[in-house]
């Protein structure tokens, strides 16, 4: 999640819902562990309708966090430990995989890209289920724009040709660099072919390039010339919880759309959790910036029915979340977040 701020805004501390139960006051960097398999989450796994799966390994409770712990805890009303024995059974699975992932517990607005948000973790069962279900993803060349801590990417770089893992700051940076050598050797793919790189939507695209060194801070995270050209070459581009602010979706599709008409025809996947609050323009409680999202695409039905000329650039499709099964344990939907596949043609852009 990529974020802009300034003033007394920049002071003032969010907190992700994912992160509840993590040690109150905690401040710096935490490690959270995710776990996931091929066989997704709920009462349709023969799992004896419980949402297991099955497993035979100990998981965090939905909507917890693991607070470094190898694998998760459980207190009775006093405190005690709760023991619960693992059971070998006919479900256990030797594809059981755990994702782990270094954030922040709170940050400021200005750097809500350190914590791992709910749209990010659909999204990365979006990408899952795609991986265990179908060869729509292996292989490709893709971009995740806003990557926060790169949890989407870090799936996708299981079955990706390459990945460019993009945000802007160099805490950010750092922390999505951290988060690659973490996880490479227990999701098995190549570092390599996952490049994190600094993207920042105020700038034009190409934005500057220069020799890459990986032991400089200052040149770590640099375009080079090659690296353009394999952007150019992405046909996925994918974007977790960046709509929260009309000033930043307007500079966010403004960077998608220089990205999309560059090089191979590419789709945006972008998933987004609806917040809502009182608004005293409408006196009612809105999702603030939803409406300005959703101004800058239409749907296929809108699209079609515009006069020729008339037509937007972007045409977006609401993706049914019935069909993307839940295959990361540690958190819970709820109904206010979406997926939707985003193309761009951008002949037939408003005049």
């Amino acid at each position: 999640m990529e974020a802009g701020g300034g003033g007394a805004e920049e002071e003032e501390q969010v907190m992700s819902e994912v992160h509840l139960g993590c040690p109150p006051h905690f401040s710096g960097l935490h490690v959270s562990r995710f776990s996931f398999s091929s066989r997704p989450l709920g009462p349709s796994v023969d799992d004896g309708g419980d949402g297991s799966g099955g497993s035979s390994l100990i998981a965090a409770p939905s909507g917890s966090c693991n607070c470094g712990l190898p694998y998760s805890v459980a207190v009775d009303e006093d405190g005690d430990l709760v023991l619960d024995r693992r059971r070998r059974n006919k479900y256990a699975r030797s594809d059981y995989h755990l994702l782990t992932i270094q954030h922040g517990v709170t940050s400021s607005l200005k750097s809500v890209g350190l914590q791992v948000w709910k749209a990010a973790l659909l999204l990365a069962d979006f990408v899952l289920h795609k991986s265990f279900t179908s060869s729509n993803f292996d292989g490709v060349t893709a971009i995740e724009v806003g990557a926060g801590t790169s949890l989407v990417g870090l799936v996708l770089a299981r079955v990706a040709r390459k990945i460019f893992i993009t945000d802007r700051g160099a805490d950010i940076l750092d922390n999505c660099l951290a988060n690659v050598h973490i996880n490479s050797g227990m999701l098995k793919f190549d570092e390599a072919k996952v490049c994190v790189r600094e993207l920042d939507w105020k700038m034009s695209w190409p934005p500057p390039m220069g020799t890459y060194d990986s032991s400089d801070p200052s040149l770590r995270y640099l375009w080079s010339a090659d690296d353009i050209e394999e952007a150019a070459k992405a046909t996925v581009l994918f974007a977790a919880d960046v709509i929260y602010s009309d000033d930043l979706t307007d500079l966010f599709f403004d960077t998608v759309k220089k990205l999309m008409s560059s090089g191979a025809k590419k789709v945006l996947y972008l998933a987004l959790e609806k917040r809502y609050n009182f608004s005293l323009d409408e006196l009612d409680v809105v999702a603030n910036g939803y409406a300005h999202f959703r101004s800058f695409f239409a749907t296929q039905q809108e699209h079609e029915g515009a006069p020729d000329g008339d037509k937007p650039g972007l045409v977006g499709k609401l993706i049914d979340l019935e069909e993307v099964p839940q295959y990361i344990r540690e958190y819970e939907r709820g109904k206010d977040l979406e997926i939707w596949e985003i193309e761009y043609s951008p002949e037939q852009e408003l005049h």
